[in-house]
């Protein structure tokens, strides 16, 4: 069943209103907000790219494997004997230099077992993925003695463990799956990058996304999909949401920020560990039962 909205509150919503920028010419209503809005996300994009850029290298090699993350000096007091590890899947052409941000303010609000993956940029086919990404997570409840993980994926890798979880079983390891910026139902943006069969993947309609479409009866994992209404790389944008009937999804809806501020922006990582914590071990919602949207519900809003 599908949730659009939250059984208790998620997230400190607010509508963005974005200040214009002196010397431009003023544009009638919601145009010239949309604008203000689109440069001020557009900016930000470049930013964090450079950012990343410089933090690409440190990213590369796959991380050493501890048993638990220690917890920084300034870290909430909060119980984490109960959380069952996070696991963090990057994008496409990227590495878990991506989640730097994310990965602290997660260990500062007392998850102490928190793993980025790598997957290799020679990776062609995401069903390949989607098993090795099964293999890890194995070896992590092994190692922590946990029978269930979190996982938080952007982009791409949202669509990874989507499919571990929908097509081979792996809802009886995921308890909450996190998507940032996944072109779930596909997408359009770069036509020309179709020479990579990852990216034929994942344009609409393709044979692994009509997968992801067919039913899944009694799956255990509570999906929870963040779309941005300026992701550049999402075309339609609305194609990062999740609509399927057998699927407990909440989708929310992020205002004002591009693809790649999805995994470091702070609104964003506040929403992500709101995600995590709403949801007993069993993955039902705290306070009742998942429900099906009614028609025309536009899930949650993030600014």
């Amino acid at each position: 069943m599908k949730v659009t909205r939250a059984a208790l509150p998620f997230l400190p919503f607010c509508e963005g209103r974005l200040p214009g920028f002196p010397g431009l010419p003023q544009l009638p209503g919601r145009l010239a907000g949309l604008s203000m809005a689109l440069l001020k996300a557009t900016a930000l994009e470049f930013a964090i790219l450079a950012g990343h850029l410089l933090l690409y290298p440190s990213g590369i090699i796959q991380e050493r494997r501890p048993g638990t993350e220690p917890l920084p000096a300034d870290a909430a007091p909060l119980p984490t004997g109960t959380r069952p590890p996070v696991v963090l899947l990057h994008g496409f052409i990227d590495n878990r230099s991506v989640f730097v941000l994310l990965r602290r303010s997660l260990a500062q609000h007392g998850r102490r077992q928190i793993e980025s993956l790598n997957y290799s940029p020679l990776t062609c086919d995401i069903r390949t993925a989607a098993e090795l990404l099964g293999r890890h997570i194995a070896d992590i409840c092994e190692r922590t003695g946990h029978d269930r993980v979190d996982i938080v994926g952007h982009s791409l890798g949202g669509l990874i463990a989507r499919y571990y979880v929908q097509r081979l079983g792996g809802d009886l390891r995921v308890r909450t799956l996190v998507t940032l910026g996944t072109p779930h139902a596909g997408t359009r943006v770069a036509p020309l990058a179709n020479a990579h069969p990852i990216v034929r993947q994942m344009r609409p309609g393709s044979a692994l996304l009509e997968e992801l479409r067919q039913s899944a009866p009694g799956c255990r994992t509570h999906f929870v999909a963040f779309w941005s209404d300026l992701d550049h790389l999402m075309d339609p944008l609305e194609s990062a949401s999740i609509d399927h009937p057998d699927l407990m999804v909440q989708n929310v809806r992020v205002s004002g920020i591009g693809h790649l501020a999805l995994p470091v922006h702070p609104a964003v990582a506040t929403g992500i560990r709101q995600a995590l914590d709403l949801h007993q071990t069993s993955g039902t919602p705290v306070g009742g039962a998942a429900r099906k949207a009614e028609p025309g519900t536009g899930g949650l809003t993030v600014a």
